[in-house]
């Protein structure tokens, strides 16, 4: 059980601050040493200030979907690396025992990742709000199984209130460098998940090519003199956008070009 959650559990009021935040406090205060009671007294400063919100934790179906994603994600990453691991013996002097446990374990890996797929698909099936996001977000062009699950998963286990705080917390916001005369280049601030991030780039240009809202949008930035990987990074910030907004509205994805059109 995590610290956040036994706090919650013993009825004290429990707030989730990200490390970054404080440590840049610390600094503005010119905090040079580093002990408990200093770290304490720096907490209790920046708490005061900063008045974080009350965190209170998602529910257990939530939790529980989370850490089976994670465990997937953690099994894909193995395979992957077995799956190197072979290819280079194909390449090398590789003792043939070598190959063959190689070969097990990518069997056993394959076979490990087939049955949890389906214990987070029984998972969703015995949660009727769960099940019900997951068909919300999968009528949106560009969004499938995976996407859906992530998307779900976040949504459920964070607590956003606007679509842009999702956005933000996934890193897919453009960061800005200016100033006076000087103009640097956009780019995605990239904090939050890298993982979800390189799972949300495919989706993106899908529904470039098929999502009549992302597709306009696409066009309209390359018509304005962006480059084809702005244009794709703000194809998967609005596909946040729009996973959040169906499930928020409990409504299944309609363009608005479509809209506009009829």
């Amino acid at each position: 059980m995590s610290l956040s959650k036994l706090g919650f559990d013993k009825k004290l009021n429990v707030s989730i601050i990200n490390p970054a935040y404080v440590k840049s406090y610390a600094a503005s205060l010119g905090s040079r040493n580093k002990t408990d009671k200093k770290d304490s007294m720096l907490l209790a400063r920046y708490t005061y200030s900063a008045k974080p919100k009350l965190w209170t934790p998602p529910p257990a179906e939530a939790r529980h979907l989370k850490s089976l994603l994670s465990r997937l994600d953690a099994l894909q990453e193995d395979l992957q690396r077995e799956l190197n691991r072979l290819e280079k013996t194909e390449a090398t002097d590789t003792a043939p025992i070598v190959k063959a446990s190689i070969e097990q374990m990518i069997v056993s890996l394959q076979a490990a990742i087939v049955k949890l797929n389906g214990d987070i698909d029984d998972h969703i099936d015995g949660h009727p709000n769960l099940k019900q996001d997951q068909y919300l977000l999968q009528t949106i062009k560009g969004v499938g199984p995976v996407v859906s699950k992530q998307m779900m998963s976040l949504m459920h286990n964070k607590q956003f209130s606007q679509a842009s705080q999702m956005a933000a917390f996934l890193g897919l916001v453009p960061k800005h460098s200016e100033s006076g005369l000087f103009k640097g280049k956009s780019r995605l601030a990239k904090n939050g998940s890298s993982a979800v991030r390189a799972k949300l780039y495919m989706p993106a240009l899908v529904a470039i090519k098929h999502n009549s809202d992302i597709k306009a949008q696409y066009e309209r930035l390359l018509a304005n003199g962006k480059c084809k990987m702005q244009a794709v990074c703000a194809a998967m910030r609005k596909l946040v956008h729009i996973c959040f907004g169906v499930v928020k509205h409990q409504q299944p994805y309609q363009a608005r070009v479509e809209l506009i059109s009829t």
